[in-house]
């Protein structure tokens, strides 16, 4: 799932007319699944799945100055945590050109959301 950011921190802040805001922002879409792209190459060593596939990446939240992505481990005390946290926020940076913050979310992985696309 993807959102918008603080509307001082994104590209465009939301016009006070919603009728003026546009239903579809191609560019910012593209960016997204550009991020989504980029991330397959984060895989989880002990399921051999990358982060996308497993339904670990829940949000991205793109901005102007800072993007950050929002997701989840499979386990709580997962012992490549630090290594995978450090991948997306890596592979992220490489289609932006500003930092990346990566938020761990205390949400439970369910293994069942494994293969659900984006």
């Amino acid at each position: 799932m993807t959102d918008t950011a603080d509307p001082s921190t994104t590209a465009e802040a939301i016009p006070a007319d919603p009728a003026a805001a546009p239903l579809f922002d191609a560019e910012r879409r593209a960016t997204e699944l550009a991020i989504l792209d980029a991330l397959r190459a984060v895989v989880d060593p002990e399921i051999g799945m990358n982060v996308v596939e497993l339904a670990l990446i829940k949000q991205i939240l793109l901005g102007t100055n800072e993007t950050e992505i929002k997701m989840i481990l499979t386990t709580p005390f997962c012992p490549y945590a630090g290594s995978m946290i450090a991948q997306v926020q890596e592979q992220a940076e490489s289609v932006v050109e500003h930092p990346v913050k990566v938020t761990l979310l205390a949400e439970r992985w369910d293994p069942r959301d494994a293969g659900l696309m984006w």
